[in-house]
Order: C-alpha cells, then sequence, then structure tokens
C-alpha cells in the first residue's frame, strides 16, 4: 500500500501480508492494524427521550441495527439517554438525511445532564433544550411520549425490550434493545404502503467519525421486494 515505509515494513507488531500474487490479482498489501475507532459505518439516529421529570432529551447515536422490527443501539452508559431509557422505557428513532448533518454536530458536544459528567468535563457542556440548540423541531408521536424530530423523514416509536451492558471494561455503553411499535415516514420515501423507497431516501451516514450519504444505487439483492 502506497505510504509505508521500509521502516513500518520491518516493525515486527505491523505483519504485512503481500496479496498481489496469491491468484486473486487485487493487489492488495495488507498489514495488521489497531484502528483507534471502529464506526465502518452505519446511519446516525437520533434519539429522542423524555426523563420522569419531563424533560425532552434528544441525542445522536451512530451504532445502530435492526432485525424485523426489533432494533439494538449502543448508547453510553451514564448518558442522559440511558438515564431516561431505563426509568421510562420508551424513545423515539428519527433518521436524519444527509443535508441534516450539521444540526447532528451541533447535538454531537452536548450532554443533558448537569453537572457535566466528569469525563465529559473536557469537550460538552450541557444543554436542557437540545432541540432549539440544533435548530430542529418536535413532532408529536402517536404511541409513546417522547416527540419525533419532525425535520426526518423517517421517524420510530419505540419502547424497551432489554438493556445489556458491554463486558469490554473500556467500552462504557450498553446495547439497548426496542420493539418498533409505529412508524412514520414522509410519503416522498414511501414505495407503497409496506415498503421504503431506498432511491428516494438517502440516510445520514457515520463513517470512522465522517459523515457521508448514500450513493447511486449499485443494484439489489433477491430478496428485494420493490
Amino acid at each position: 500500500m502506497p505510504g509505508y515505509s521500509s521502516s513500518m515494513e520491518k516493525n515486527t507488531d505491523m505483519k504485512i501480508r503481500d496479496t498481489e500474487n496469491n491468484g486473486t490479482g487485487n493487489g492488495y498489501r495488507m498489514v495488521s492494524a489497531r484502528p483507534r475507532i471502529l464506526y465502518f459505518g452505519t446511519p446516525v439516529v437520533l434519539v429522542c427521550t423524555v426523563g420522569r421529570n419531563g424533560r425532552v432529551n434528544l441525542a445522536p447515536i451512530s451504532s445502530a441495527w435492526a432485525l424485523g422490527y426489533s432494533i439494538a443501539m449502543g448508547i453510553g452508559e451514564e448518558s442522559m439517554t440511558m438515564e431516561n431509557l431505563r426509568e421510562t422505557g420508551e424513545c423515539t428513532l428519527n433518521f436524519p438525511e444527509g443535508a441534516l448533518w450539521q444540526a447532528v454536530e451541533k447535538l454531537a458536544h452536548l450532554t443533558g445532564k448537569f453537572p457535566v459528567p466528569a469525563d465529559k468535563t473536557e469537550s460538552f457542556r450541557y444543554e436542557p433544550d437540545k432541540f432549539a440548540a440544533a435548530g430542529l423541531t418536535q413532532s408529536e408521536s402517536v404511541m409513546v411520549n417522547p416527540p419525533g424530530v419532525k425535520e426526518c423523514r423517517l421517524r420510530i416509536e419505540a419502547s424497551v425490550e432489554d438493556i445489556r451492558y458491554i463486558k469490554d471494561r473500556d467500552v462504557k455503553a450498553g446495547i439497548v434493545e426496542v420493539k418498533a411499535l409505529h412508524v412514520m415516514a414522509d410519503t416522498g420515501i414511501l414505495a407503497d404502503s409496506e415498503h421504503i423507497d431506498p432511491a428516494s431516501w438517502s440516510p445520514l451516514i457515520y463513517s470512522f467519525r465522517h459523515y457521508f450519504t448514500l450513493g447511486p444505487e449499485l443494484g439489489k439483492t433477491f430478496r428485494s421486494e420493490i
């Protein structure tokens, strides 16, 4: 791979596997690596919760995936979002598109906890009204108390099914499993009443701490129904 010096090649911690002549013809030159982060790319989700005191909290997360109507989210163990989910068991999941990336970034350094947790004091500040801080608008939900984000064309209302904590001592986060109760979608991203049209929806993607959106469609799987 261009950019690797001979001194790096001699480093016993950087094992190089040259695949140029292994029959694949791809010309890759693989090395052992240990990235500081492994956010390889998932859609950004704005999670809205309400505490027992009635205060609304809005927070961006970058680790979420779904199987059927079950959704798993990675959320900071000491965050306001986690506290609200433990106490009230409800949330909305709001999926911003590329045009909203700056609004998402405005939320990135805010916390709904006061005082600010010790591990966040250097980079975060307390903000009681995150919707206003990000220039976003609340939208009334149908089946849960937390509001949705009006500017997001796909919104999911959900309830907590399970919370468990990651065993790695260096990762202060939990895995929250929620069940989707109700979905709100703009007609512009629907192919029909049962299908989101992926060609009409371009979710904001967070990959290695950079923001992206989807590129042109390359094809579809045999399981696609539209």
